[in-house]
């Protein structure tokens, strides 16, 4: 039976009387009954007295005497699960995203269309039901030890306690192997979800054809191969959770598909005519710059502000390490082999831990550790480590920046700008004397050194090599030879 059907009570906090009477008679067109208040007090007001007999609020951001936020803050006290839909103007997204970090459970837009309304009352009722009869099915409870006592990640923490159960989009942004992943997954079984399926697709790891076909499905006959249906990751992950891992990732054509989604809870096969409904939470991840990626146009403004309510920053490893041991001790009991005692780290170990830059997050301590656990060798392994924290850490490529930029700079050390001017030196002496001895053929030249001719080219414009502007004399080829090359210093 629809819940409109069940005469579900509505409460409807407005102040402007024109809106509030829309609100009113479209409500009850769908078969709702309706309260209505005109601020925030009177909301509390009726709540208080009626011991919250509605089924759903629907609660305008700005009002008079006591506005939304306010009241939301107030109603979270109270009861953290009444369905609690925000009514906004287009000028207030700020507001918005303030609202949904307190613990509201939509947003609509002001003005509200009634298909939107009824769409948007049906998914927090529904939600609210399945949440109060069955608080959660006892997740297993992340390991406090895989987040760590770093105070952002503790920050982190407390804010998955608070938003868990919400069923707004989150994005999480950190460096690669940072453990986006963990925390994706750690939203997903604290929520009324946490019963239902989660699924995770790599947005960089597939081309966008096939993320496509992974994501909607596609009809038989759809294109070359698909012999028969197949359902995509949102209809088989229906009620639970997907994590698009590395959305930056994703072309801008499917971008717009995933927006529709978002916005509307359906979508039709690749092939397909049949519109499916569907209710899924969508999780993001990146390591990129999504606002970079906004200005070169490769990622949808609209979809970033629908990814985006609840943003988390995720610090890289080299930032908690006072983490590091701690984790590492962790990760070497998961990966000892069965029956064997775990091996102990020495002190020059975990020294080494704590001084290596870590480039490669979480995940690379893993991948020591398991190294670790097999071969139980604590000297040969803090050696390695001690090895490259003496290297100059690999600064990660942020979302923007050109592959041929280099970290050397003005933070370079003294003597690591000598070997560098030294190398360049080097490096123009022998493009310049094998240009000279080709008569400035340059594909000879090439040859000559044993390298491709496009790197040749690379590399006489970035020494700052100029062509050989006039035929050389027979005389000036018997001399010695000279450089020609502008100072790249």
């Amino acid at each position: 039976m629809p819940l409109s059907d069940q005469k579900c009570k509505i409460l409807v906090a407005e102040d402007e009387p024109e809106v509030l009477s829309y609100l009113e008679t479209a409500l009850k067109c769908m078969g709702y009954s309706v309260e209505s208040a005109r601020d925030g007090d009177e909301v509390l007001a009726y709540l208080r007295k009626s011991d919250f007999d509605v089924a759903a609020v629907l609660l305008d951001i700005m009002m008079v005497n006591r506005d939304g936020l306010d009241t939301l803050r107030e109603i979270r006290r109270l009861d953290r699960q009444l369905p609690v839909i925000m009514l906004s103007g287009a000028s207030s997204t700020p507001n918005v995203v303030t609202a949904m970090k307190i613990g509201a459970t939509d947003f609509l837009a002001k003005p509200v269309a009634q298909e939107d309304l009824r769409e948007g009352l049906r998914r927090a009722i529904e939600g609210a039901a399945t949440l109060r009869p069955v608080p959660q099915a006892n997740p297993k409870p992340l390991p406090e030890v895989l987040l760590g006592t770093n105070p952002r990640m503790r920050e982190i923490q407390l804010l998955l306690g608070r938003i868990g159960w919400s069923e707004v989009p989150v994005l999480i942004q950190g460096e690669t192997g940072s453990g986006k992943e963990v925390i994706a997954r750690e939203l997903h079984a604290q929520s009324a979800r946490a019963n239902k399926a989660f699924l995770k697709l790599n947005c960089a790891a597939l081309p966008s054809e096939l993320v496509e076909s992974e994501l909607f499905g596609y009809e038989r006959g759809a294109f070359t191969g698909a012999f028969q249906k197949k359902a995509g990751k949102f209809e088989i992950a229906e009620g639970g959770t997907i994590l698009l891992d590395e959305i930056g990732d994703m072309d801008v054509r499917l971008q717009a598909k995933l927006l529709q989604v978002l916005q509307d809870h359906e979508f039709q096969r690749i092939g397909g005519k049949e519109t499916i409904k569907v209710d899924v939470r969508v999780m993001a991840a990146t390591h990129r710059d999504l606002q970079k990626a906004i200005l070169d146009g490769s990622f949808r403004e609209d979809l970033y502000y629908r990814l985006n309510v609840i943003a988390l920053q995720v610090p890289p490893l080299r930032e908690r390490r006072e983490d590091i041991v701690p984790l590492a001790e962790f990760l070497i009991k998961k990966h000892v082999a069965p029956g064997l005692p775990a091996p102990v780290m020495t002190l020059d170990l975990k020294h080494a831990m704590m001084t290596y830059h870590w480039p490669g997050n979480v995940r690379e301590l893993e991948n020591i550790v398991r190294k670790f656990a097999i071969l139980r060798d604590a000297d040969s392994l803090a050696s390695e480590l001690h090895t490259k924290a003496i290297r100059k850490p690999v600064r990660p490529i942020l979302a923007g920046e050109g592959l041929g930029q280099s970290p050397e700079g003005a933070d370079a050390s003294p003597i690591l700008q000598q070997v560098t001017q030294a190398k360049r030196l080097a490096e123009t002496d022998a493009i310049v004397a094998a240009l000279n001895s080709t008569r400035w053929n340059r594909k000879q030249a090439a040859a000559l050194l044993k390298i491709d001719y496009k790197a040749l080219l690379y590399k006489m414009k970035k020494l700052g090599v100029e062509d050989r502007p006039d035929p050389i004399p027979v005389e000036a080829e018997a001399a010695p030879k000279t450089m020609v090359a502008r100072s790249a210093c």
